[in-house]
């Protein structure tokens, strides 16, 4: 059985929470708290299995929380709810995602609603995946906008040659936003093709993941449009609930396709289109998540001559995705954040189509 800890400043809401957690035989509700004082307490003391977190409570915030959490001798998976998709909360929340905790959701309206079942599913299925996340302490500083871009090192210069490239397709999933921030916050602002990228998070985030993105880089960062052409050094999202891929006139396309592994926005799928437009003019990195998303596409990608790179283990919060890659003998590098930063740096240049 899961135990579960519940944080939440709002009784109604708390109870609510309460009920949908216990409602599930794998759960066992062991502890709530109020405040994010009290919660430190409590959590200290009853030693749960998963977090499920407000973000915005009285004297400690989610975010403080995570922080103290994530930094302690036993770390715990920390799953945030919030009322709020407003640019603030949304921020604090995407702030809590890098300094340790899981995943972010939605927290559910009531009984009344139309969608309470949906997310009362949503919620129970994050606590059982992240429970059996094996997080480990956060001892590094993170990035941040105003980091500088990494020197060149020798050996990547003498080893990897200079790619030709047209464009840069990242996907990620559970523990993503922070290896994005670490790669995307490295790279300069006259970065020379465009970036597209995947990252699973639930609906409703997404505009609030791209803003985030966009005030800790210099480069540009945007929800992706319909039809638009995607300009060098720009950092195009696929939007919520919609696939992202670039047709072989470079336009870019959101589609609400099937789901792909379960996913919608799916990294295979934009992999796919990147193989599609750009051969092996394209650059793929798959980062951190569950399942194998992605995994097969980065092989057809290698194969045609790409460059492929897959987070390495030690890195990644949850090593699914790169560890399918890896298995399958996809990528060409395997490389912690920074160094998939100087990867690009100093290997990717320009190549008209």
């Amino acid at each position: 059985m899961i135990k579960v800890f519940i944080v939440e400043d709002s009784r109604v809401i708390r109870d609510y929470l309460v009920y949908i957690v216990a409602s599930d035989s794998r759960f066992q509700v062991i502890g709530t708290a109020l405040d994010g004082e009290a919660a430190l307490l409590g959590i200290h003391r009853q030693q749960p299995d998963v977090i499920l977190m407000d973000i915005h409570m009285p004297k400690l915030d989610g975010l403080e929380v995570t922080r103290r959490i994530m930094s302690s001798s036993h770390p715990i998976p920390i799953v945030i709810c919030t009322a709020s998709i407003h640019f603030g909360q949304v921020h604090t929340a995407m702030y809590a995602l890098e300094a340790g905790a899981l995943a972010v959701l939605r927290k559910p309206s009531g009984l009344t609603d139309p969608l309470a079942e949906t997310e009362g599913a949503a919620i129970l299925n994050a606590l059982q995946l992240m429970s059996e996340v094996k997080v480990v302490r956060r001892w590094r500083a993170h990035a941040s906008a105003a980091t500088p871009v990494l020197p060149l090192q020798h050996s990547v210069l003498q080893h990897n040659p200079l790619h030709p490239t047209a464009i840069v397709a990242l996907g990620a999933s559970t523990g993503g936003p922070d290896a994005i921030l670490q790669i995307l916050s490295r790279l300069p602002r006259t970065f020379p093709v465009p970036i597209l990228l995947v990252q699973h998070i639930a609906v409703g985030f997404t505009e609030g993941f791209a803003d985030w993105l966009a005030s800790t880089t210099v480069l540009p960062v945007h929800l992706a449009r319909e039809g638009e052409m995607p300009l060098p050094g720009h950092v195009y999202v696929a939007p919520d609930d919609r696939h992202l891929q670039i047709d072989r006139l470079g336009r870019l396309h959101t589609t609400s396709g099937a789901l792909c592994h379960g996913s919608r926005p799916s990294v295979s799928v934009l992999f796919r289109s990147v193989l599609e437009y750009a051969g092996r003019k394209a650059v793929a990195i798959l980062l951190t998540g569950m399942g194998q998303d992605g995994a097969d596409e980065l092989k057809h990608l290698t194969d045609r001559g790409a460059l492929t790179i897959a987070q390495d283990e030690e890195s990644c919060v949850v090593f699914g995705m790169p560890a399918e890659a890896i298995k399958k003998g996809a990528p060409k590098f395997v490389r912690p954040p920074p160094e998939i930063a100087t990867l690009l740096v100093s290997n990717v240049f320009l190549s008209s189509m």
